[in-house]
This record gives C-alpha cells, sequence and structure tokens, in this order.
C-alpha cells in the first residue's frame, strides 16, 4: 500500500510555542491550512509503497550519521504571497547549515519522486488569503526561537487526521563521510 511521508527538521521545545502562534492565528481568522501541523522545517515529502520503507530509513541513518548539529535561530516573519504561506524564517547563518544538509537528502533521495523544499522556513499558515497574510502580519512582528539541529525526522501522512506523525528520527552522527583521495600506483 502506499503511504506518503516527509523528512523534517523538527525540535519538540518548538512545538509549544508555535502551537501558541497558530491558535492564537486561528482565533482571529478561523480555521486555514497547517493550522493543526506541529512545528518543523519541511526537506521533503513523497509517497512509496511500504515494502520500500526500511530501504529509505537505512539510507536516512547512513546520510543523518555524517552530519553535526548546530544550533538553528528563528529569528523574523516572512511569507510567500504567491502561495499564501506565512512562515518563521531562520538567520542566514542557520541557512548555511541546513541547505547543504536539504541537498544532501534530497540527492540521497533522488530516485524518489519528491516534493522538495530549498528554502528553510517554519510555516505558520498556509494557502492564506491576502487578507488573512495581513493579519497574520500584523499580528506577529517579532520572534526570537532556536533549537539544537541534532536529528531528521521521518513523518507519515494519516489519512484520516489529515496530518503527519512522527514515525522515526535519525541522529546526527558527526561522523563526516571521508574524502576520497586519488591514489597513486609509482
Amino acid at each position: 500500500m502506499e503511504k506518503t511521508y516527509s523528512v523534517v527538521f523538527y525540535s519538540t521545545t518548538l512545538v509549544e510555542p508555535v502551537k501558541k502562534m497558530k491558535d492564537f492565528l486561528r482565533s482571529k481568522i478561523k480555521w486555514y491550512n497547517s493550522c493543526n501541523s506541529e512545528a518543523h522545517i519541511t526537506i521533503c515529502e513523497f509517497t512509496i509503497e511500504d515494502s520500500q520503507l526500511d530501504a529509505i530509513k537505512q539510507k536516512l541513518s547512513k546520510i543523518s550519521d555524517t552530519f553535526t548539529p548546530f544550533q538553528v535561530f528563528l529569528n523574523h516573519f516572512d511569507s510567500f504571497p504567491n502561495s499564501g504561506a506565512f512562515f518563521i524564517g531562520v538567520n542566514e547563518d542557520s541557512e548555511k547549515n541546513l541547505i547543504p544538509i536539504m541537498k544532501k537528502i534530497h540527492d540521497t533521495l533522488k530516485f524518489l519522486k519528491l516534493k522538495k523544499s530549498d528554502n528553510p522556513h517554519m510555516s505558520i499558515g498556509r494557502r492564506l488569503t491576502p487578507e488573512n497574510l495581513k493579519i497574520a502580519s500584523e499580528l506577529f512582528t517579532t520572534i526570537d526561537l532556536n533549537f539544537v539541529c541534532n536529528e531528521i525526522v521521518l513523518r507519515e501522512f494519516d489519512t484520516i487526521n489529515k496530518q503527519f506523525f512522527v514515525i522515526d528520527t535519525f541522529p546526527f552522527g558527526s561522523n563526516p563521510e571521508p574524502e576520497f583521495v586519488q591514489g597513486s600506483l609509482f
């Protein structure tokens, strides 16, 4: 059976503060896309057969072992007006650390049909109307959150609740892959 999965950066320390923001926005504009989604930064999403899951987990475990933990700072609000997304953005240093990991995971899973995210951000709301985007940007003006990025998380989509839930975590092992060095025969 086919199921949908996502690979994300996730920290339990951010779940509650971001939920409070989402609930506050919901109290002003009613239900909206992502209002019930737990705080995360999406890396990619894909649909696979159950039989492929173990192989995907092995690949994620192997690649995660090569990453080293670092601090991520979320320090501003922004939006993608074309898609109606309102989100918390990361600072420049965090972006420089997150993007290479996202690209390596995309490359590792390139044999799948991926929905990729190349721009690290934490969504507050998606598919908001221009009016609701304006309300969100007026409600939320300053932010200062951070977390230790020390793992990636695999989540499965629950077709009944219409939400992703965590099924596995892959800790960073701080074991960079050895660089290939061309040897000489003589």
